[in-house]
């Protein structure tokens, strides 16, 4: 029992926030096993991103039928300061930059939205997400394997 609430803990942390908490986490939880930290890491993340993929579209459609209903849409594009600076991130670094900054830099909640509101296409933006949660996976465990004599220190 204590084994499966050790997993089912640092999966929901990797569903929510991957690089900050979630894979250090499993790191130190399963005291480094290859097999274990990457099979919990990654299926954590991956379902995350298919979550919270599905949840921003979700949301995405409610704001879009709720602005309808009460005519908040305006005929002619407003463009904010916002609204241009969102511009040039989607022009700068592609579905491939937002998937790659998502599970480090950003939360999966977040880079999730980000990616479904700029690129429609579910299947790809899972895809791309869940391929960068592999990667960070990787990284981070060889990363943190190489250096877990000084990570053992400090956390002592």
């Amino acid at each position: 029992m204590e084994e499966f609430v050790k997993i089912l803990s640092v999966f929901v942390t990797c569903a929510l926030a991957f690089g900050k908490i979630g894979f250090p986490t499993a790191f130190l939880v399963f005291n480094s096993n290859f097999i274990k930290v990457i099979l919990v890491t990654c299926a954590g993340g991956i379902s995350g991103n298919i979550l919270f993929t599905y949840l921003s579209a979700f949301l995405l459609k409610w704001r879009h039928n709720y602005r309808l209903k009460k005519h908040k849409i305006h005929a002619r594009q407003i463009f904010t300061k916002f609204n241009r600076r969102v511009i040039r991130i989607k022009q700068r670094f592609g579905l491939a930059g937002i998937a790659f900054i998502t599970p480090v830099i950003l939360s999966t909640p977040v880079g999730a939205f980000l990616a479904d509101r700029f690129y429609k296409d579910k299947k790809k933006v899972i895809l791309y997400l869940s391929l960068s949660t592999v990667f960070w996976a990787l990284a981070l465990y060889c990363l943190l394997y190489f250096f877990q004599d000084q990570v053992k220190v400090w956390l002592n």
